[in-house]
């Protein structure tokens, strides 16, 4: 019994009822209207015989009289599936015709009858209950004569159409019924694996997946936009979870060195000079923190979306082209040749600031790394095509493993076990969310394949070309 209340609140079952009761109201008009066009029709068809017959009937009696009309009469009124006839005296006696009794009434007035009336055909057992619609008409004699059809026809037809719209109703109804059943128990069956599913998640594995069986009715559509919030959600716990790791790692050290630094000065009488050294060095480590932090912030600020509001119409070959400027200096000093080529007039929708920062980091990750190459050189590329932008910057350096380059797009992840070069680990984190905030995808490659010893690193922004 629950499970059945269960299904009846289902939104399946409530639709299913409502559907059959507005069938069953469009299909009871249809009955009425049917039915009323069918007796018009059988009315008018029967009006129209009784016309003619009638005008038969007077053209005997203008031809014989009165004998005539009896005569006629007589004759037609013997014939199979004949009309009704009837001769009667001006006080309403009848005198032929194969009619044995009529509705009081019915010859009192000229003209049709407003309403079926009773009648007993001659030979008919007396509760027959014959109907019937005739013409009556009064002689110049005072005689009256009446010509009429019998309606059992038309109720014949009225109770089949009936019958058969009641028959197709029971049939839908029964039908409803099992469509009620199977559709509400599938549902409740598809809504029993969800909670299941939910259930698993509350507990917090996150893993778990609403069920999709590919139908992509709303249930699929409905699980598969959980699912991907659900794989958002546990990327999201898991950098979380990455962060507060590498953050106990990478900034230990960094905090352990500053607090070392703070108790030597306090245990140093070398002078002021020797303090104001200390407290320089204790600044420099408190101002690389603090940019880490920054890093932090603007990655979570750009993986959640707090920066769409800003976009804007970006020049993007004028952005390159600007970084690159800026950059050659420095890797000028490093021995490093830097290049450009630059496709002019690419613009995309986007944010300025974050598109430089990101472009930024690209350019001094390759200058810290470029200089391990034979001949040092980066290369700084824009291109574009019809549905996407290419931004690209390589260098002759290292390179990065093919089965680590899922991981150094990650928070903290140096490839620089030694941590010999400057850095926090967090400039291709930065990177990748700046490309997913635009809507496109960070790619790591080979700049030189051929080259063992120094592949070098190619990464490229993958943006969506302007519509």
């Amino acid at each position: 019994m629950s499970r059945l209340r269960a299904m009846l609140s289902t939104t399946a079952v409530r639709l299913s009822a409502l559907y059959l009761g507005l069938f069953a109201l469009c299909a009871v008009a249809m009955l009425f209207y049917v039915t009323a066009i069918s007796e018009g029709m059988q009315r008018d068809r029967t009006q129209s015989a009784i016309a003619n017959e009638l005008r038969i009937v007077a053209g005997a009696y203008r031809g014989g009289g009165v004998a005539g009309l009896v005569r006629i009469i007589e004759r037609r009124s013997r014939q199979p599936g004949a009309n009704l006839y009837a001769i009667a005296s001006p006080v309403g006696d009848l005198i032929a015709g194969n009619i044995a009794a009529l509705q009081p009434g019915v010859l009192d007035e000229e003209g049709w009858t407003t309403l079926p009336f009773r009648y007993q055909r001659i030979g008919d057992a007396a509760d027959d209950g014959h109907r019937a619609l005739a013409q009556v008409v009064f002689l110049p004699n005072g005689m009256r004569l009446m010509v009429g059809r019998d309606l059992g026809e038309r109720e014949q037809v009225r109770g089949l159409v009936r019958q058969a719209l009641g028959i197709a109703l029971a049939i839908m109804f029964a039908g409803a019924l099992a469509i009620w059943y199977f559709v509400g128990r599938r549902a409740l069956k598809r809504i029993d694996h969800m909670s299941e599913a939910s259930k698993k998640i509350l507990a917090g594995d996150l893993s778990q997946r609403l069920p999709v069986n590919g139908s992509g009715d709303e249930f699929d559509r409905l699980s598969l936009s959980l699912n991907t919030m659900l794989g958002r959600i546990e990327r999201l716990n898991e950098g979380l979870r990455q962060v507060s790791d590498n953050i106990a790692h990478d900034l230990k050290t960094p905090l352990t060195r500053l607090r070392n630094r703070a108790e030597a000065a306090l245990a140093d009488d070398g002078g002021a000079q020797a303090h104001r050294e200390a407290l320089e060095q204790m600044i420099a480590d408190s101002d690389q923190l603090i940019r880490t932090f920054n890093a932090l912030l603007m990655i979570s600020r750009v993986e959640a979306g707090s920066s769409t509001a800003q976009m804007s119409e970006v020049d993007l070959s004028g952005l390159a082209a600007d970084a690159a400027e800026l950059y050659e200096p420095a890797a000028e000093e490093q021995g490093i040749k830097l290049t450009a080529d630059i496709a002019p007039g690419i613009t995309i929708r986007g944010n300025r600031e974050l598109l430089a920062q990101a472009l930024s980091n690209l350019i001094d990750n390759a200058i810290k790394y470029a200089d391990e190459g034979a001949v040092p050189q980066i290369a700084v590329t824009l291109t574009s095509n019809l549905n996407e932008v290419r931004l690209a910057v390589s260098d002759t350096g290292p390179g990065v493993p093919a089965d680590r380059r899922e991981d150094v797009v990650k928070r903290f992840v140096r490839l620089d076990e030694s941590r010999s070069k400057p850095g926090t680990g967090l400039g291709l984190s930065l990177v990748q969310a700046v490309t997913a905030l635009h809507g496109g995808t960070l790619q790591l490659n080979d700049a030189s394949p051929e080259s063992e010893d120094n592949p070098g690193l190619a990464v490229i922004m993958v943006l969506p070309g302007e519509k």
